[in-house]
């Protein structure tokens, strides 16, 4: 016969068999003792459990009965038991365990809650106040002289967030303590869940290549050796970050644990990180000049990490803080990746040796190359898949600052002098080598030597300076973005440095051309200061000289004239490229490059628009457009007459008069 307990003095009280004791029975029997010994009430089913548990706890002194209560709750591999692991962790002392196995077992044991509500009459509420806390640890002799309330209140299990107080319009001893929902529930249960933050990867897997992978483990070595460090991890690409972080938490023999909302995750994280063996991953992405505190995650003494962009400062409450800006894939890293990810070897030794592109680049590329040839039925990707993925692919949010281009120049397209081409052929061979420039040559360029390529297109409007750019990013096989310069610039202090910073560092990242057209409004001359618009407006360009000197892409700039330009931004730039207005012989060229094969013009005609109308290149295609109009809406080839006119047109936009060889002529 199993044993059971009875009390006879409670008539209505049913006997507790003692193989069906749970851990939350001797929390009532505790609170059994708070019953008045005559209360009409005592007949209600909350009085009955209570009264029913009364003995467990009678035959023992009051100094013996914390010990008995925590001893019921170390079942093996229960809620319990690991609850009293993580407060031990902590060092938190009887009283404040005996509050957490309380809290604990009202989340899980319903009739507890009814219990505690029928006994806080009128109070109510089905999760303890500090008054009754107060009460039932009064009973137990190590805290009769305690301020119980106090110790409870500003205790170390609060701090730790393991448990809330509640009600703070309330008085003390009315407000409610509870314990976290995330803690009980993780605590509870066998999977992990947790508010605003996540253990999965926020993006697909993808092993790192061994160059990162070997630094990723040695820095996994200091932090081990080191736990109270930080280590800012310094990427654009938010995906590799968090791979490394993967690795690096690997390394150390724990979980990554991705915090996306430190608001909701950190109450009561740090016992649970320290339980669970769990490294936080922080994520800032920060804009120049700013500076983030990271928080203190209470109850974890282990290292922390934090995914950030390349701007910003971080400080921390603990020990060291260390930066790691993650290096791109070695030459041989990415041709493995590339023949790993298209099985093309050929094609894998192009695409590296030509584009300084990222394990994850390399990888979205090759998917958006493989759904290319399925589009397209072809067998295997070629060189203009890849290049077709590149201009389609979304550039990682730079189209909400820069404007992508998707016209492709040719080489008949670009009309420009022999000279200027020569200069465009260098700055493409310049770009395809930059990686390796400062290879083989003296100490002071290899300390100095940055990879990235910056021009200056000079020239008055329509010379082909923006047509230029188009050639050369088609040539270089990668997408061109005109940078929104309203969409960049802001009237809050700060702002338009935090969108430059985010332009450039994911343009770096995706390897885009980026054209600055008319750049002289960004980059343009520091003036002297006068007031705070001159000192702010300075600083903006004292940040750009400083970011374009560090950039690794390819950037293009535009302007009309040199002289808007500060003197200490030319000496950053790589090359400088006049664009004249064209000579009457590159007219000529300029008119049948833009009338193609649809006209009737005589060799003649062709010859008298290229001496006789002083135009740019832009100019001519407007007027070329122009004369389209008419002969496309009768169905027939551009006829003389027709540019005759639509020149007439263009000369009087720019407010000038048609010259006089033109006049008389049909059509003008």
């Amino acid at each position: 016969m199993p044993e059971t307990l009875h009390r006879p003095e409670h008539a209505g009280a049913s006997p507790l068999n003692m193989d069906d004791i749970r851990p939350q029975d001797y929390l009532l029997a505790l609170l059994a003792e708070l019953l008045p010994e005559a209360v009409p009430q005592q007949n209600s089913p909350e009085a009955h459990h209570l009264q029913a548990r009364r003995a467990l706890l009678a035959h023992l002194p009051s100094s013996a009965q914390p010990a008995a209560i925590l001893a019921a709750h170390q079942t093996p591999n229960t809620g319990e038991t690991h609850l009293l692991q993580m407060a031990d962790a902590q060092g938190l002392g009887f009283a404040e365990r005996i509050v957490l196995c309380l809290c604990y077992a009202v989340e899980q044991d319903a009739m507890l809650g009814r219990c505690i509500a029928y006994l806080q009459q009128p109070l109510g509420g089905s999760r303890p106040t500090l008054s009754l806390i107060d009460a039932v640890l009064g009973r137990l002799r190590p805290f009769h002289d305690d301020n119980r309330i106090a110790a409870i209140a500003n205790g170390r299990a609060v701090a730790l967030g393991m448990l809330q107080l509640l009600d703070e319009t309330a008085p003390l001893p009315e407000q409610s303590v509870k314990m976290p929902a995330p803690l009980a529930l993780s605590l509870a249960g066998k999977t992990f869940a947790w508010p605003g933050a996540a253990t999965a990867l926020p993006y697909a897997a993808f092993a790192l290549p061994p160059s990162i992978q070997s630094q990723a483990q040695r820095h996994a070595r200091a932090l081990k050796a080191l736990p109270d460090s930080v280590l800012v991890l310094r990427c654009a690409s938010k995906p590799e970050a968090a791979i490394t972080a993967r690795t690096i938490a690997t390394c150390c023999a724990v979980t990554p644990l991705f915090i996306t909302d430190p608001d909701k995750a950190l109450p009561g994280l740090g016992p649970v990180c320290r339980a669970k063996n769990l490294m936080p991953v922080f994520r800032h992405y920060c804009g120049p000049g700013e500076t983030v505190q990271l928080p203190r995650v209470e109850g974890y003494d282990g290292p922390l990490l934090v995914m950030a962009g390349l701007e910003g400062a971080f400080e921390s409450p603990r020990g060291n803080l260390s930066n790691w800006l993650l290096p791109r894939p070695t030459l041989a890293e990415r041709q493995q990746l590339w023949e790993a990810h298209l099985g093309e070897p050929q094609l894998a030794t192009t695409m590296a040796r030509n584009h300084v592109h990222s394990t994850s680049r390399i990888i979205a590329l090759s998917q958006l190359a493989k759904r290319e040839c399925i589009q397209q039925q072809k067998a295997r990707p070629g060189l203009n898949e890849i290049r077709q993925a590149a201009w389609v692919s979304d550039g990682g949010g730079l189209a909400a600052l820069a404007q992508p281009v998707n016209t492709r120049v040719k080489d008949d397209a670009l009309v420009v002098r022999p000279f200027t081409r020569r200069q465009l052929e260098l700055l493409e061979k310049r770009c395809h080598i930059r990686e390796r420039l400062g290879e083989g040559l003296g100490a002071t360029i290899q300390a100095r030597y940055q990879m990235g390529v910056k021009a200056l297109f000079l020239g008055p409007s329509g010379t082909g300076k923006t047509l230029a750019t188009g050639w050369l990013a088609n040539r270089l096989g990668i997408p061109l973005y005109r940078v929104d310069l309203a969409a960049i610039t802001s009237k809050y202090i700060g702002e338009t440095e935090k969108n430059l910073a985010k332009l450039l560092g994911q343009a770096e990242q995706e390897e885009v051309l980026l054209l600055f057209d008319e750049a002289d409004a960004l980059f343009g001359k520091r003036t002297e200061i006068k007031d705070a618009n001159d000192r702010f407006a300075n600083a903006q360009t004292n940040y750009l000289l400083q970011r374009i000197e560090t950039y690794t892409g390819v950037v293009i700039l535009t302007s009309n004239s040199r002289a808007r330009f500060d003197a200490a931004f030319t000496r950053r730039l790589d090359m400088m490229i006049e664009f004249p207005l064209p000579t009457p012989e590159e007219r000529r060229a300029l008119w049948l490059s833009h009338l193609g094969d649809g006209h009737r013009l005589s060799p003649a005609n062709v010859n008298q628009l290229a001496v006789q109308c002083n135009l740019t290149g832009g100019h001519i295609r407007n007027v070329v457009l122009g004369a389209a109009v008419v002969a496309k809406d009768q169905e027939r080839a551009i006829r003389f007459a027709d540019l005759i006119a639509a020149l007439a047109d263009e000369y009087r936009k720019l407010g000038k008069e048609l010259p006089p060889e033109f006049k008389g002529t049909p059509g003008s």
